[in-house]
Protein backbone atom coordinates (compact mmCIF):
# COMPACT_ATOMS: atom_id res chain seq x y z
CA UNK A 1 0.00 0.00 0.00
CA UNK A 2 1.11 3.57 -0.65
CA UNK A 3 2.48 5.46 2.34
CA UNK A 4 0.62 8.60 3.48
CA UNK A 5 2.15 11.92 2.47
CA UNK A 6 1.63 15.43 3.88
CA UNK A 7 -0.28 18.07 1.97
CA UNK A 8 1.82 19.65 -0.79
CA UNK A 9 4.53 16.96 -0.64
CA UNK A 10 7.98 18.11 -1.79
CA UNK A 11 10.61 16.26 -3.80
CA UNK A 12 13.51 16.96 -6.14
CA UNK A 13 13.40 15.93 -9.78
CA UNK A 14 16.59 13.86 -9.83
CA UNK A 15 20.14 14.97 -10.50
CA UNK A 16 22.45 16.80 -8.09
CA UNK A 17 25.99 18.11 -8.71
CA UNK A 18 28.75 15.50 -8.41
CA UNK A 19 31.80 16.16 -6.24
CA UNK A 20 35.30 16.31 -7.76
CA UNK A 21 35.90 12.82 -6.37
CA UNK A 22 32.83 11.44 -8.11
CA UNK A 23 33.69 13.14 -11.40
CA UNK A 24 37.18 11.67 -11.24
CA UNK A 25 35.76 8.25 -10.40
CA UNK A 26 33.31 8.42 -13.33
CA UNK A 27 36.23 9.08 -15.69
CA UNK A 28 38.27 6.27 -14.18
CA UNK A 29 35.38 3.84 -14.42
CA UNK A 30 34.96 4.74 -18.08
CA UNK A 31 38.65 4.00 -18.65
CA UNK A 32 38.47 0.78 -16.65
CA UNK A 33 41.05 2.03 -14.14
CA UNK A 34 38.87 1.80 -11.01
CA UNK A 35 37.42 -1.27 -9.39
CA UNK A 36 33.60 -1.25 -9.45
CA UNK A 37 33.56 -2.03 -5.72
CA UNK A 38 35.56 1.14 -4.94
CA UNK A 39 33.33 3.19 -7.23
CA UNK A 40 30.19 1.85 -5.55
CA UNK A 41 31.57 2.62 -2.08
CA UNK A 42 32.24 6.23 -3.12
CA UNK A 43 28.79 6.66 -4.70
CA UNK A 44 27.16 5.21 -1.59
CA UNK A 45 29.02 7.63 0.69
CA UNK A 46 28.19 10.61 -1.53
CA UNK A 47 24.55 9.53 -1.84
CA UNK A 48 24.36 9.47 1.96
CA UNK A 49 25.34 13.17 1.93
CA UNK A 50 22.65 14.00 -0.64
CA UNK A 51 20.03 12.12 1.39
CA UNK A 52 21.08 13.94 4.59
CA UNK A 53 20.93 17.29 2.80
CA UNK A 54 17.35 16.63 1.67
CA UNK A 55 16.29 15.40 5.10
CA UNK A 56 17.93 18.35 6.88
CA UNK A 57 16.13 20.76 4.55
CA UNK A 58 12.77 19.06 5.02
CA UNK A 59 12.17 17.31 1.68
CA UNK A 60 9.34 14.77 1.99
CA UNK A 61 10.20 12.27 -0.77
CA UNK A 62 13.90 11.51 -1.06
CA UNK A 63 15.84 11.00 -4.29
CA UNK A 64 19.34 9.65 -4.88
CA UNK A 65 20.89 12.59 -6.74
CA UNK A 66 21.78 10.22 -9.63
CA UNK A 67 25.43 10.59 -8.61
CA UNK A 68 26.70 7.45 -10.31
CA UNK A 69 25.22 8.40 -13.67
CA UNK A 70 27.20 10.08 -16.45
CA UNK A 71 23.99 11.83 -17.43
CA UNK A 72 20.28 11.33 -17.09
CA UNK A 73 20.04 8.73 -19.88
CA UNK A 74 23.44 7.56 -21.17
CA UNK A 75 24.23 5.71 -17.91
CA UNK A 76 22.10 2.80 -19.17
CA UNK A 77 25.02 1.77 -21.40
CA UNK A 78 26.49 0.06 -18.34
CA UNK A 79 23.16 -1.46 -17.29
CA UNK A 80 21.62 -2.91 -20.45
CA UNK A 81 23.27 -5.45 -22.70
CA UNK A 82 23.55 -4.53 -26.39
CA UNK A 83 24.14 -0.84 -25.60
CA UNK A 84 27.41 1.08 -25.95
CA UNK A 85 28.40 4.54 -24.71
CA UNK A 86 29.49 6.73 -27.61
CA UNK A 87 30.77 10.28 -27.78
CA UNK A 88 29.41 12.78 -30.26
CA UNK A 89 32.55 12.47 -32.38
CA UNK A 90 32.24 8.67 -32.43
CA UNK A 91 28.61 8.90 -33.50
CA UNK A 92 29.49 11.32 -36.30
CA UNK A 93 30.96 8.42 -38.29
CA UNK A 94 27.48 6.88 -38.49
CA UNK A 95 25.48 10.05 -39.17
CA UNK A 96 24.31 10.56 -42.75
CA UNK A 97 23.80 14.31 -42.52
CA UNK A 98 27.07 15.25 -40.85
CA UNK A 99 26.90 19.00 -41.38
CA UNK A 100 23.43 19.31 -39.89
CA UNK A 101 24.56 17.25 -36.91
CA UNK A 102 27.65 19.44 -36.39
CA UNK A 103 25.47 22.56 -36.61
CA UNK A 104 23.19 21.18 -33.89
CA UNK A 105 26.15 20.58 -31.59
CA UNK A 106 27.43 24.10 -32.20
CA UNK A 107 24.04 25.53 -31.23
CA UNK A 108 23.90 23.69 -27.91
CA UNK A 109 25.12 25.74 -24.97
CA UNK A 110 26.91 22.80 -23.33
CA UNK A 111 30.43 21.46 -23.92
CA UNK A 112 30.36 18.71 -26.56
CA UNK A 113 32.68 16.67 -24.33
CA UNK A 114 29.82 16.50 -21.82
CA UNK A 115 27.47 14.88 -24.31
CA UNK A 116 27.55 11.12 -24.69
CA UNK A 117 24.84 8.77 -25.81
CA UNK A 118 23.98 5.17 -25.05
CA UNK A 119 23.59 3.66 -28.53
CA UNK A 120 21.98 0.33 -29.37
CA UNK A 121 24.59 -1.86 -31.12
CA UNK A 122 23.09 -5.30 -30.37
CA UNK A 123 19.96 -7.02 -29.08
CA UNK A 124 18.95 -5.49 -25.75
CA UNK A 125 19.37 -7.63 -22.63
CA UNK A 126 18.29 -6.94 -19.05
CA UNK A 127 21.23 -7.56 -16.71
CA UNK A 128 19.20 -7.68 -13.52
CA UNK A 129 18.94 -4.02 -12.54
CA UNK A 130 19.10 -0.50 -13.93
CA UNK A 131 18.45 1.73 -10.90
CA UNK A 132 17.48 -0.87 -8.29
CA UNK A 133 20.93 -0.44 -6.74
CA UNK A 134 20.18 3.24 -6.19
CA UNK A 135 16.95 2.27 -4.46
CA UNK A 136 18.76 -0.13 -2.13
CA UNK A 137 21.20 2.63 -1.19
CA UNK A 138 18.39 5.14 -0.62
CA UNK A 139 16.50 2.78 1.66
CA UNK A 140 19.67 2.17 3.64
CA UNK A 141 19.94 5.87 4.52
CA UNK A 142 16.35 7.04 4.97
CA UNK A 143 13.06 5.85 6.36
CA UNK A 144 11.18 8.52 4.43
CA UNK A 145 9.29 7.82 1.19
CA UNK A 146 11.68 7.46 -1.75
CA UNK A 147 11.50 8.28 -5.44
CA UNK A 148 13.45 6.57 -8.20
CA UNK A 149 14.00 8.31 -11.54
CA UNK A 150 14.29 6.46 -14.84
CA UNK A 151 14.59 7.55 -18.46
CA UNK A 152 11.22 6.89 -20.08
CA UNK A 153 10.69 4.33 -22.83
CA UNK A 154 10.32 6.90 -25.59
CA UNK A 155 13.44 8.77 -24.48
CA UNK A 156 15.42 5.53 -24.35
CA UNK A 157 14.22 4.38 -27.76
CA UNK A 158 14.86 7.72 -29.46
CA UNK A 159 18.27 8.25 -27.90
CA UNK A 160 19.53 4.69 -28.49
CA UNK A 161 18.40 4.46 -32.11
CA UNK A 162 21.24 5.29 -34.51
CA UNK A 163 19.96 3.82 -37.79
CA UNK A 164 23.31 2.95 -39.36
CA UNK A 165 24.27 0.97 -36.24
CA UNK A 166 21.05 -0.05 -34.49
CA UNK A 167 19.46 -0.96 -37.82
CA UNK A 168 21.85 -3.89 -38.12
CA UNK A 169 20.00 -5.69 -35.29
CA UNK A 170 16.53 -4.11 -35.28
CA UNK A 171 14.35 -3.62 -38.31
CA UNK A 172 12.96 -0.35 -37.03
CA UNK A 173 12.88 2.08 -34.11
CA UNK A 174 9.45 0.64 -33.27
CA UNK A 175 10.90 -2.87 -32.96
CA UNK A 176 13.64 -1.56 -30.66
CA UNK A 177 10.96 0.17 -28.58
CA UNK A 178 9.24 -3.11 -27.75
CA UNK A 179 12.46 -4.54 -26.31
CA UNK A 180 12.89 -1.34 -24.29
CA UNK A 181 9.40 -1.96 -22.88
CA UNK A 182 10.25 -5.53 -21.89
CA UNK A 183 13.35 -4.40 -20.01
CA UNK A 184 11.59 -1.54 -18.21
CA UNK A 185 8.79 -3.85 -17.10
CA UNK A 186 11.33 -6.16 -15.46
CA UNK A 187 12.92 -3.18 -13.72
CA UNK A 188 9.54 -1.89 -12.53
CA UNK A 189 8.72 -5.28 -11.01
CA UNK A 190 12.11 -5.22 -9.29
CA UNK A 191 11.59 -1.71 -7.87
CA UNK A 192 8.02 -2.30 -6.69
CA UNK A 193 9.00 -5.52 -4.93
CA UNK A 194 11.73 -3.57 -3.09
CA UNK A 195 9.27 -0.93 -1.88
CA UNK A 196 9.65 2.19 -4.02
CA UNK A 197 7.14 4.96 -3.28
CA UNK A 198 7.37 6.92 -6.54
CA UNK A 199 8.72 5.87 -9.94
CA UNK A 200 9.36 8.89 -12.16
CA UNK A 201 9.85 8.41 -15.89
CA UNK A 202 11.65 11.29 -17.63
CA UNK A 203 10.42 12.16 -21.14
CA UNK A 204 11.92 15.54 -22.09
CA UNK A 205 12.07 14.68 -25.79
CA UNK A 206 8.28 15.07 -26.01
CA UNK A 207 8.72 18.83 -26.09
CA UNK A 208 11.38 18.50 -28.79
CA UNK A 209 8.74 16.80 -30.93
CA UNK A 210 6.17 19.59 -30.63
CA UNK A 211 8.25 22.76 -30.24
CA UNK A 212 10.98 22.50 -32.90
CA UNK A 213 8.73 23.10 -35.93
CA UNK A 214 9.93 20.02 -37.78
CA UNK A 215 13.59 21.01 -37.65
CA UNK A 216 16.01 18.19 -36.76
CA UNK A 217 17.66 18.90 -33.46
CA UNK A 218 19.67 17.25 -30.72
CA UNK A 219 17.80 17.61 -27.44
CA UNK A 220 19.85 17.10 -24.28
CA UNK A 221 21.88 14.38 -26.06
CA UNK A 222 18.80 12.52 -27.19
CA UNK A 223 16.46 12.61 -30.17
CA UNK A 224 19.25 12.05 -32.65
CA UNK A 225 17.30 9.79 -34.96
CA UNK A 226 15.17 11.09 -37.79
CA UNK A 227 11.60 11.46 -36.61
CA UNK A 228 8.22 11.30 -38.32
CA UNK A 229 5.73 14.14 -38.24
CA UNK A 230 4.72 15.24 -34.72
CA UNK A 231 1.33 13.50 -34.75
CA UNK A 232 2.83 10.10 -35.64
CA UNK A 233 5.71 10.60 -33.25
CA UNK A 234 3.41 11.44 -30.33
CA UNK A 235 1.28 8.38 -31.08
CA UNK A 236 4.43 6.25 -30.97
CA UNK A 237 5.52 7.89 -27.71
CA UNK A 238 2.08 7.40 -26.16
CA UNK A 239 2.04 3.72 -27.10
CA UNK A 240 5.37 3.16 -25.32
CA UNK A 241 4.70 5.29 -22.24
CA UNK A 242 1.17 3.93 -21.90
CA UNK A 243 2.43 0.34 -21.75
CA UNK A 244 4.79 1.27 -18.92
CA UNK A 245 2.23 3.24 -16.92
CA UNK A 246 -0.26 0.40 -17.26
CA UNK A 247 2.28 -2.07 -15.89
CA UNK A 248 2.87 -0.22 -12.59
CA UNK A 249 0.85 -1.42 -9.59
CA UNK A 250 -0.79 1.89 -8.62
CA UNK A 251 -1.90 0.50 -5.24
CA UNK A 252 1.76 0.28 -4.19
CA UNK A 253 3.62 2.93 -6.16
CA UNK A 254 2.93 6.40 -7.59
CA UNK A 255 3.55 6.44 -11.35
CA UNK A 256 5.00 9.82 -12.35
CA UNK A 257 5.73 11.31 -15.77
CA UNK A 258 8.21 14.20 -15.91
CA UNK A 259 8.36 16.48 -18.94
CA UNK A 260 10.51 19.62 -19.32
CA UNK A 261 11.78 21.84 -22.13
CA UNK A 262 15.51 21.43 -21.69
CA UNK A 263 17.85 21.73 -18.76
CA UNK A 264 21.38 22.00 -20.05
CA UNK A 265 21.91 25.78 -20.05
CA UNK A 266 21.46 28.82 -17.83
CA UNK A 267 20.67 30.75 -21.01
CA UNK A 268 16.87 30.52 -21.18
CA UNK A 269 16.83 31.67 -24.82
CA UNK A 270 18.46 28.41 -25.97
CA UNK A 271 15.72 26.29 -24.36
CA UNK A 272 12.36 25.31 -25.82
CA UNK A 273 9.22 27.42 -25.36
CA UNK A 274 5.53 26.57 -25.47
CA UNK A 275 2.50 25.50 -23.40
CA UNK A 276 1.65 21.87 -22.71
CA UNK A 277 -1.40 22.03 -25.00
CA UNK A 278 0.07 19.83 -27.80
CA UNK A 279 0.75 17.08 -25.23
CA UNK A 280 -2.69 16.98 -23.59
CA UNK A 281 -3.86 14.05 -25.70
CA UNK A 282 -0.76 12.04 -24.77
CA UNK A 283 -1.06 12.91 -21.07
CA UNK A 284 -4.69 11.75 -21.09
CA UNK A 285 -3.86 8.51 -22.93
CA UNK A 286 -0.95 7.41 -20.74
CA UNK A 287 -2.78 8.38 -17.53
CA UNK A 288 0.01 8.79 -14.93
CA UNK A 289 -0.83 9.27 -11.26
CA UNK A 290 1.40 12.34 -11.21
CA UNK A 291 2.41 14.78 -13.94
CA UNK A 292 5.68 16.39 -12.82
CA UNK A 293 6.04 19.52 -14.95
CA UNK A 294 7.94 22.77 -15.11
CA UNK A 295 5.98 25.94 -14.48
CA UNK A 296 8.46 28.34 -12.89
CA UNK A 297 9.31 30.13 -16.16
CA UNK A 298 7.12 31.90 -18.73
CA UNK A 299 8.46 29.43 -21.31
CA UNK A 300 6.13 26.78 -19.86
CA UNK A 301 2.92 28.64 -20.63
CA UNK A 302 -0.03 29.12 -18.30
CA UNK A 303 -1.41 26.58 -15.86
CA UNK A 304 -4.85 26.80 -17.41
CA UNK A 305 -3.44 25.49 -20.71
CA UNK A 306 -3.01 22.19 -18.86
CA UNK A 307 -5.55 22.13 -16.06
CA UNK A 308 -8.57 23.51 -17.92
CA UNK A 309 -8.71 20.12 -19.66
CA UNK A 310 -10.94 17.88 -17.49
CA UNK A 311 -9.10 14.76 -18.69
CA UNK A 312 -6.09 16.07 -16.77
CA UNK A 313 -7.67 17.93 -13.86
CA UNK A 314 -10.05 15.11 -12.92
CA UNK A 315 -7.47 12.31 -12.86
CA UNK A 316 -3.83 13.31 -12.36
CA UNK A 317 -2.01 14.96 -9.50
CA UNK A 318 0.33 17.78 -10.50
CA UNK A 319 3.98 17.95 -9.52
CA UNK A 320 4.10 21.71 -9.84
CA UNK A 321 7.49 23.08 -10.86
CA UNK A 322 7.98 26.26 -8.82
CA UNK A 323 11.80 26.44 -8.58
CA UNK A 324 14.04 27.22 -11.56
CA UNK A 325 17.17 25.06 -11.15
CA UNK A 326 19.21 27.21 -13.54
CA UNK A 327 19.02 30.66 -11.89
CA UNK A 328 21.43 32.08 -9.33
CA UNK A 329 18.64 33.88 -7.47
CA UNK A 330 16.72 32.07 -4.74
CA UNK A 331 12.99 32.34 -5.29
CA UNK A 332 10.59 34.00 -2.83
CA UNK A 333 7.50 32.58 -1.15
CA UNK A 334 4.75 34.82 -2.54
CA UNK A 335 4.96 33.82 -6.24
CA UNK A 336 5.00 30.14 -5.26
CA UNK A 337 1.97 30.54 -3.00
CA UNK A 338 0.16 32.39 -5.80
CA UNK A 339 1.03 29.62 -8.29
CA UNK A 340 -0.33 26.98 -5.91
CA UNK A 341 -3.50 29.00 -5.33
CA UNK A 342 -3.98 29.13 -9.11
CA UNK A 343 -3.55 25.35 -9.35
CA UNK A 344 -6.10 24.89 -6.56
CA UNK A 345 -8.80 26.50 -8.69
CA UNK A 346 -8.62 23.30 -10.78
CA UNK A 347 -7.31 20.61 -8.41
CA UNK A 348 -8.06 19.51 -4.85
CA UNK A 349 -5.28 20.33 -2.37
CA UNK A 350 -4.40 16.63 -2.03
CA UNK A 351 -3.34 16.55 -5.68
CA UNK A 352 -0.77 19.34 -5.74
CA UNK A 353 2.87 18.39 -5.16
CA UNK A 354 5.82 20.81 -5.18
CA UNK A 355 9.19 20.42 -6.88
CA UNK A 356 11.83 22.24 -8.93
CA UNK A 357 11.29 22.34 -12.68
CA UNK A 358 14.10 19.88 -13.32
CA UNK A 359 17.30 18.41 -11.92
CA UNK A 360 20.32 20.48 -10.91
CA UNK A 361 22.92 18.55 -12.93
CA UNK A 362 21.57 16.90 -16.06
CA UNK A 363 25.14 16.28 -17.26
CA UNK A 364 27.67 15.17 -14.64
CA UNK A 365 30.34 17.46 -16.14
CA UNK A 366 28.07 20.47 -16.51
CA UNK A 367 25.75 21.14 -13.53
CA UNK A 368 23.44 24.12 -13.87
CA UNK A 369 23.93 25.30 -10.29
CA UNK A 370 26.14 25.15 -7.19
CA UNK A 371 25.35 23.46 -3.90
CA UNK A 372 25.03 26.65 -1.84
CA UNK A 373 22.36 28.09 -4.15
CA UNK A 374 20.66 24.71 -4.51
CA UNK A 375 20.39 24.39 -0.73
CA UNK A 376 18.79 27.83 -0.53
CA UNK A 377 16.29 26.93 -3.22
CA UNK A 378 15.38 23.64 -1.51
CA UNK A 379 14.97 25.37 1.85
CA UNK A 380 12.65 27.94 0.29
CA UNK A 381 10.63 25.12 -1.32
CA UNK A 382 10.06 23.27 1.94
CA UNK A 383 9.39 26.44 3.97
CA UNK A 384 6.76 27.49 1.45
CA UNK A 385 5.18 24.01 1.63
CA UNK A 386 4.94 24.46 5.42
CA UNK A 387 3.21 27.83 4.98
CA UNK A 388 0.73 26.28 2.54
CA UNK A 389 0.01 23.40 4.91
CA UNK A 390 -0.81 25.78 7.71
CA UNK A 391 -3.15 27.69 5.39
CA UNK A 392 -4.97 24.69 3.93
CA UNK A 393 -4.78 22.01 6.62
CA UNK A 394 -8.19 22.67 8.15
CA UNK A 395 -10.96 20.53 6.66
CA UNK A 396 -12.80 22.23 3.90
CA UNK A 397 -10.42 25.15 3.60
Amino acid sequence: MKRPLPLFPTSLIGSMPRSKEVLSALRMMRRGSMEPSRFNELIEAETHKVVKLQEDLGIDIITSGELGRDNYVSFVSDKIGGVQMMSMSEMLDYIDHKKAFEDMLTALDVPAVSIKNAICVGKLQYKGEIVAGELLTLKKFTGKPVKITLPGPYLLTRSMWLPNLSGRVYGSKEELGQDVIKILKEEIDNLVSMGVDVIQFDEPVLTEVVFTEGKPRSFMCAALSERKDPKEELEFAASLIGQIMEHIDRTRTVASLHVCRGNWSKNESTLLTGPYTPLLELFAKVNPDLLTLEFSTPRAGELNSLLADPRIAEHAALGLGVINPRTDEIETEDPIVSRVQEALTYLPKERVWLNPDCGFATFSNSPVNVLETISGKIRLLTETASILRSQYHEAGK
